[in-house]
């Protein structure tokens, strides 16, 4: 009952005949809205029927090649109905993503965690694999903001991930992540351990109304580091606004201007604020923990080990991968899909008790 595809179908045809209204565009944002929603129907109903097609065609060549006795054939059906799987797996968590935010495009923020040159090295190679795993799924990234470690890698970052459901899909990911190496910046080749955190939170539009007072704020400037040219290291167009209640920090340094900066950072500010109310009610309506409750060094959701063995274990849902490289390099639909299942209580998966004391 989740997914009424009948009922679906109709409120497209409806949403077909409003879009085709010229009237629909005097009001900017509830035809964006309505846009949005066609395309997120158009897309389900579309995958659907993909899928429902697909999986009668190779129905038909497994009669075909049961007659025949062809083997070979035999073995391309089990191969395409075992990515059909797949994909109506991934259609189903979609279906479930039915949180107010979850269509949204999304904040992803990295901190290295204490460990210098280590840690700041860990966190640019989490930024690298979820811009990695948002190209391979067509969604936009935009660098906000990003401060460069003394060395190597990044003390922290935030970018912009823009696309249909780029929220409900990372919303899982904020946690502690740890990578267990060789370190390349340890001339005696010891093995260290680092951490880096990520928070994901979505991006909200002006129809949500969220209340911040201007005594409520501090806001710093500074000269903006990395790359930009002589404009943003001459001019203090950076931006830091501290949100005093509630202790969040947010940063933007994406723009020449620093109005604009500031226009950005009260956006994120908003988001952020949202996303934290977003959470509270989950916690008060599922009675869960939240998994951002508190990013501590003793909160980790993932380990991604390189030696003395290559392996990568999400510690919430007990997924494993063998081959590290690949997630790096951004393979993490794997991951997500096994946390959202359990947080949906889909698909079977159950949380990992060995997490807590895996975690230490």
């Amino acid at each position: 009952g989740i997914f009424d595809f009948d009922q679906a179908v109709k409120n497209l045809e409806e949403l077909n005949t409003r879009a085709e209204d010229p009237a629909l565009w005097n009001d900017q944002k509830a035809a964006q809205l309505m846009m949005q929603e066609r395309t997120r129907l158009d897309q389900a109903i579309t995958g659907y029927r993909n899928l429902e097609r697909e999986l009668d065609d190779a129905l038909g060549l497994a009669e075909l090649a049961e007659e025949e006795k062809d083997e070979e054939s035999f073995a391309e059906v089990v191969d395409a109905l075992s990515e059909l799987q797949s994909r109506a797996t991934k259609l189903e968590l979609e279906s479930l993503l039915s949180g107010e935010a979850d269509e949204n495009d999304c904040f992803l923020e990295v901190h290295a965690g204490a460990g210098g040159t280590e840690s700041q090295d860990w966190a640019e190679m989490l930024l690298r694999m979820y811009v990695r795993w948002a190209g391979a799924n067509s969604y936009k990234v935009e660098w906000i903001e990003e401060s460069a470690g003394e060395e190597a890698g990044i003390k922290s970052a935030t970018i912009r991930i823009s696309g249909a459901m780029a929220y409900g899909w990372l919303k899982t990911e904020s946690g502690v992540h740890r990578l267990v190496r060789i370190s390349p910046f340890d001339s005696n080749a010891r093995r260290h351990t680092s951490f880096a955190s990520i928070w994901v939170f979505p991006v909200v539009d002006d129809n949500i109304d969220i209340e911040i007072d201007e005594k409520d704020l501090r806001i710093d400037t500074y000269r903006a580091s990395g790359a930009g040219g002589q404009h943003v290291n001459r001019t203090d167009s950076a931006v830091r606004i501290t949100h005093l209640p509630s202790n969040t920090v947010v940063q933007c340094q994406a723009e020449r201007s620093q109005h604009r900066n500031r226009a950005a950072g009260m956006s994120m500010l908003r988001a952020r604020l949202y996303e934290a109310e977003l959470q509270r009610r989950e916690e008060e309506s599922q009675a869960l923990n939240s998994q951002k409750s508190d990013i501590g060094w003793g909160h980790q959701i993932r380990s991604y080990v390189l030696q003395p063995y290559r392996l990568v274990k999400d510690l919430r849902t007990n997924i494993e991968s063998t081959n590290p490289d690949a997630v790096l390099d951004g393979d993490l639909d794997e991951f997500m899909a096994a946390s959202l299942a359990q947080r949906v209580g889909i698909l079977g998966v159950e949380p990992s008790d060995s997490a807590e004391s895996e975690s230490q």
